[in-house]
């Protein structure tokens, strides 16, 4: 499942279709820490100086501008060798 979910991150084509949840189960296993405050999902990482901050949509979905925020991360600091490590 998160293999077809960072395919489909990856590959910035369907940036308004990725589900909300989907894209929480992939932060966290990258090995973030969340934290919430209302609909606030906050996220952050020992070595990551970004603070990932995300809000679901009322369809579900998350804010396409969110998602490339986090494909950013994953291709700038490398994340996706600690998921195919594990």
């Amino acid at each position: 499942m998160l293999k077809k979910i960072i395919k489909k991150i990856l590959s910035g084509s369907s940036d308004a279709n990725i589900r909300f949840n989907d894209l929480q189960k992939l932060i966290i296993s990258l090995g973030f820490n969340e934290r919430i405050r209302g609909d606030h999902h906050i996220y952050s990482k020992t070595g990551i100086l970004e603070i990932i901050n995300i809000q679901p949509l009322k369809n579900g979905k998350s804010k396409p501008y969110q998602v490339r925020q986090i494909r950013d991360i994953i291709i700038g600091y490398k994340l996706i060798k600690e998921l195919k490590n594990e």
